[in-house]
């Protein structure tokens, strides 16, 4: 999705590496988001649902930070500067908002003029959670029903791996950013 923003709008390209805090069992679902500066953002609710402890959720924020760390070795991100700057965050949708929201968070520290949050797809609920951090969001299809996967708006889904996704970002990088 970046690389397409970026592309249209003749704009750099950032990483911002957040990853959600997945439920045990389930990889596809999360309770929370840790990003690359180590902020956790927890989905409460949630947590207390799955019954969720100190502990459990300590062990599970400790390795996913570990993948964070690998990815922005594997995308050698290090964070664009953005202070003054509209800053462009996308996915390929919104599940549940959380990680999103992480991002949002995390880029706002750093001094951007304008956070625009830029998605293909969402639940209503994970707009409106997004949209309390950030200046606009552009979504054109927003869905009310549940069960809601982001992959079901799209025709043909798969996901990259993330060297895959590495690979894509570094050669966009070496050809296109200021």
């Amino acid at each position: 999705m970046g690389i397409e923003i970026a592309g249209s709008l003749r704009a750099p390209l950032g990483v911002e590496i957040v990853r959600k805090l997945q439920i045990p069992g389930n990889t596809e679902a999360g309770f929370g988001s840790v990003t690359s500066g180590g902020d956790i953002l927890l989905n409460q609710i949630l947590v207390k649902a799955l019954r969720l402890g100190p502990e459990q959720v300590r062990r599970i924020a400790s390795a996913t930070m570990d993948e964070v760390r690998h990815r922005q070795g594997l995308f050698c991100a290090a964070p664009r500067p953005v202070e003054g700057r509209t800053v462009i965050l996308t996915d390929d949708g919104l599940a549940s908002g959380f990680t999103m929201v992480a991002a949002a968070r995390s880029v706002r520290r750093r001094g951007p003029k304008k956070v625009i949050v830029a998605i293909p797809t969402a639940h209503e609920s994970s707009m409106a959670r997004v949209e309390k951090v950030a200046d606009r969001v552009v979504c054109p299809d927003v869905r009310r029903a549940r069960p809601f996967a982001v992959a079901d708006a799209y025709e043909c889904w798969f996901d990259l791996t993330t060297d895959e996704a590495a690979g894509l970002f570094r050669e966009w990088q070496a050809t296109n950013n200021p």
